[in-house]
């Protein structure tokens, strides 16, 4: 599925940011426009007229490298001798932000064989749309909800890949 095989993710630059909980969700949103002409009552056709890719999750793993990630890198994040730190810019540059690309990896349809099939998909370039709640209280289990939002990336280069194990 990749030159690394169909476990491995690609090498550097991809980062794991761990746990999620109630799995990631790739969702597609199309909208078709009626085609209609004056002599026939009856829509003629459509044409697609937009297209929306996103994915959902919720990063179980509540480091700032994570938080970050779901702000789409706009902060610093600092490690010392014993403590790490994140200051949030809100400077003219965090209007300019840094797109990031994801790898989800998940179930395919069985194989011939029976066996379990492996599925990748790549969203090429996205920005978080999140909303950050940092809840401490005992009962509640801490989470960073994230929806990713995919962009056109060129002519020649599909904003979204899916590859599907088949042997």
């Amino acid at each position: 599925m990749t030159p690394n095989g169909t476990v491995t993710p690609p090498s550097s630059p991809w980062t794991d940011v761990g746990g999620t909980d109630g799995g990631t969700t790739y969702e597609v949103d199309n909208t078709y426009t009626a085609l209609q002409v004056d002599q026939i009552i009856m829509e003629v056709g459509a044409r697609l007229t937009e297209m929306k890719f996103s994915v959902t999750t919720k990063l179980s793993e509540m480091t700032l490298a994570n938080l970050n990630t779901a702000l789409n890198n706009i902060a610093t994040v600092a490690t010392n001798s014993g403590y790490s730190t994140m200051d949030i810019n809100v400077g003219s540059s965090a209007s300019q932000p840094t797109y990031a690309a994801l790898i989800i990896d998940g179930w395919a349809p069985m194989l011939s064989t029976g066996a379990p099939a492996l599925r990748r998909v790549i969203v090429r370039k996205v920005l978080s749309q999140v909303k950050a709640t940092l809840a401490f209280d005992k009962k509640t289990q801490q989470s960073i909800d994230c929806t990713f939002q995919a962009y056109f990336v060129s002519s020649s280069i599909a904003p979204v890949h899916i590859a599907d194990q088949t042997s």
